[in-house]
């Protein structure tokens, strides 16, 4: 399974397709500080920047001051406590040259980490377009840390502070719509300015946020890692994966003159059917790079609107381009393929296609109808692209042939996110993290159980602040219902989330299982997401006595024939949201599982099936999209659980809570 997004790998591709060249002139301040930032309440906050050697630098804000002498590597770094919160402040920054940061406030600062649902805006959440027009929130203010994957350490970050308006997360990557609601909420009950780092890239696996030297303890990324140091030494573009690299080095369409190109004579090529193709090239059973090339007649004047070219889904990658533009490229396999088109690209009269495609499966490449090939232009007129094309070979990739490490078209390689996006805003002053991802990790969830932990523990070394708090966004339901119990990667993925919240100190668990779209891997309901990881700061961080996780498995013993599951976090009871009570299941110690009745008894729930006369395990919610209607009078659900592969359960479900903040006005 592939749980990808085209609109986030374009994206991507945009942004890093060609290698970002770290500026060899660095600033005298951070990007990371800067007009209408928000600076970390309550403890000491580092400023730093570069400058010569053995330079002086002073920092004042309200009347306070700090200094720090440059040292021999060119950085200097100064700590400062900041005054009261609220504001605006103006920090007043002097050396070789003077800076004055303006609007500046005091208060919260949150980073907001992980992949595409993380990073999806407000304008792409459910009601989105009516609360960018009504946000006009002065004292949530935002960092969106620029897309950057690096195969060594970025000293310097892009992006700029914004204050929340409608003009400024009406712009087109502008702020998570889980980092707007979870901010939101918090300012609702604790009264201070809110500043969010956003911090995240869509299809990006957690290592790719882990530093190189925690994953070698880890010994699961030796390849990769292995792989990374070779690029680093060969030298060239730092795409962050390795497809690319595997690309320059065999793809012969890009040498030279690009086979893109709009000028190309193809007079050469072989005349070849779409969908279709690989046969007539001679590569039907075999894994092969293969360019395809079509010419279409448009009308003059073309229609307004934006135009879209659909080519269904495509095994196993693919990368277009229309009159020599790069428009969209994909590695999800399952996902049809529908690319958007900006203005210019198009024009009245001929138009060239060209789609290169890597198949690495028999029969694979096109494999939607014909029909399912076309361009649709802004009035709805539909141009087919199926029929004749022109087809070359490229690479031949059947052994002995080297096949890439992996084909993703983001950032995957290990460490190079961590690299390219935070170390470069460490040790930024902050509150601490909210973390949504999982979708690019589901596979191994096993892994993610000792991963994640070491992510946090990498994070919280790196800025130096102790056990900041570290709230994990538990995965959506997800991809259809299956009518009997099963085994489920995303089951395995919320388990492993949730045994990370349980036994990492100062973490927690934001439960999202009511919030899914079977179709959509990117749900529209982010304001519940928001909101309950707000709950996690407002119970476990900021001391407010409010419920804040649903039912929480605890213990089980057997009653006759029957299973009693004990929980945690009923706060109002346990209660059924929907027709009945579900999902639970049960097996004998034949490991076989059937659905199982189940009824409330007290603060306890009885599960039993006619098909285990002798149960000893049970399970609830275990699969991708299941029935989930267990709650607690609070309104929050279960979190899904099972009692046959839950270590140590009896240890880890009575958590050493965190210190709380003392200082909440």
């Amino acid at each position: 399974m592939r749980t990808r997004s085209v609109f986030f790998v374009a994206l991507l591709l945009l942004s890093l397709g060609k290698a970002v060249a770290a500026s060899p002139q660095l600033p005298f301040v951070s990007p990371i500080f800067g007009d209408n930032m928000v600076l970390q309440r309550g403890k000491p906050n580092t400023i730093w920047g570069w400058s010569t050697p053995g330079q002086v630098v002073q920092v004042e804000i309200a009347g306070r001051s700090a200094t720090a002498v440059t040292a021999a590597s060119g950085r200097w770094q100064a700590q400062i406590v900041p005054p009261a919160p609220g504001g605006p402040y103006s920090i007043k920054i002097t050396g070789p040259q003077t800076v004055v940061l303006r609007e500046v406030l005091v208060g919260d600062v949150w980073l907001c980490g992980g992949q595409s649902n993380m990073q999806v805006g407000l304008g792409a959440a459910r009601n989105g377009a009516a609360e960018i027009k009504a946000a006009n929130h002065p004292e949530i203010r935002f960092f969106v840390v620029a897309q950057h994957a690096s195969y060594s350490t970025t000293a310097v970050p892009e992006g700029s502070w914004k204050i929340t308006s409608p003009q400024t997360l009406g712009e087109v990557g502008g702020l998570s719509a889980v980092a707007y609601y979870f901010a939101l909420r918090l300012q609702e009950d604790v009264h201070v300015p809110i500043g969010l780092i956003q911090d995240c890239i869509g299809g990006t696996p957690a290592e790719t946020w882990t530093s190189p030297e925690t994953l070698r303890q880890l010994k699961e990324f030796d390849t990769q890692l292995a792989e990374l140091d070779r690029l680093k030494v060969k030298g060239g573009p730092e795409y962050g994966n390795y497809i690319m690299h595997w690309y320059d080095d065999y793809d012969i369409g890009l040498k030279n003159k690009s086979w893109a190109a709009d000028d190309l004579d193809v007079s050469t090529w072989k005349t070849v059917q779409l969908s279709g193709g690989f046969d007539e090239l001679g590569v039907s059973d075999t894994p092969s790079v293969c360019w395809f090339r079509k010419e279409i007649t448009l009308p003059d004047p073309l229609p307004a609107g934006r135009a879209r070219i659909y080519l269904g889904v495509i095994e196993r990658m693919d990368t277009t381009y229309v009159n020599g533009t790069w428009v969209g490229a994909s590695a999800w396999v399952e996902n049809p393929r529908v690319y958007f088109l900006r203005d210019g690209i198009l024009r009245p009269g001929k138009n060239t296609v060209t789609v290169r495609v890597f198949k690495t499966k028999p029969q694979g490449g096109f494999m939607t109808k014909p029909d399912g090939l076309r361009l649709v232009l802004g009035d709805a007129k539909e141009i087919a692209l199926a029929g004749e094309w022109k087809g070359a070979l490229s690479v031949d990739a059947r052994p002995p042939h080297p096949l890439p490490v992996s084909f993703e078209n983001w950032p995957s390689m290990p460490s190079v996110l961590y690299k390219g996006m935070i170390e470069p805003i460490a040790p930024l002053a902050l509150t601490g993290a909210v973390w949504y991802q999982g979708e690019a990790n589901s596979e191994r969830a096993y892994q993610y159980r000792k991963l994640l932990p070491a992510m946090i523990g990498d994070w919280r070394k790196l800025f130096g602040q102790g056990d900041f708090p570290f709230y994990i966004v538990s995965l959506p339901a997800f991809m259809h219902h299956q009518d009997k119990p099963v085994e489920a990667a995303w089951a395995e993925m919320r388990e492993a989330q949730a045994l990370t919240a349980r036994s990492v100190r100062n973490s927690g668990l934001a439960v999202t299982i009511d919030t899914g779209d079977p179709d959509n891997i990117h749900p529209p309901d982010k304001k519940v997401v928001g909101e309950r990881l707000a709950l996690n700061a407002l119970a476990q961080h900021y001391g407010k006595r409010i419920p804040y996780q649903g039912p929480t498995f605890k213990s089980f013993e057997r009653v006759g024939s029957a299973l009693k599951l004990h929980f945690t976090n009923i706060d109002g009871g346990l209660v059924v949201k929907g027709d009945k009570l579900g999902e639970f299941s049960v097996a004998g110690s034949d490991r076989k599982w059937y659905w199982a009745d189940a009824r409330i008894e007290g603060d306890a729930i009885i599960v039993s099936s006619t098909q285990v006369p002798a149960p000893v395990a049970a399970r609830y919610a275990w699969q991708s999209f299941p029935l989930a209607t267990l709650y607690n009078g609070a309104g929050l659900p279960a979190v899904p659980f099972r009692t046959d592969d839950w270590p140590a359960i009896t240890v880890i479900s009575v958590k050493t809570q965190p210190s709380v903040m003392k200082s909440v006005p």
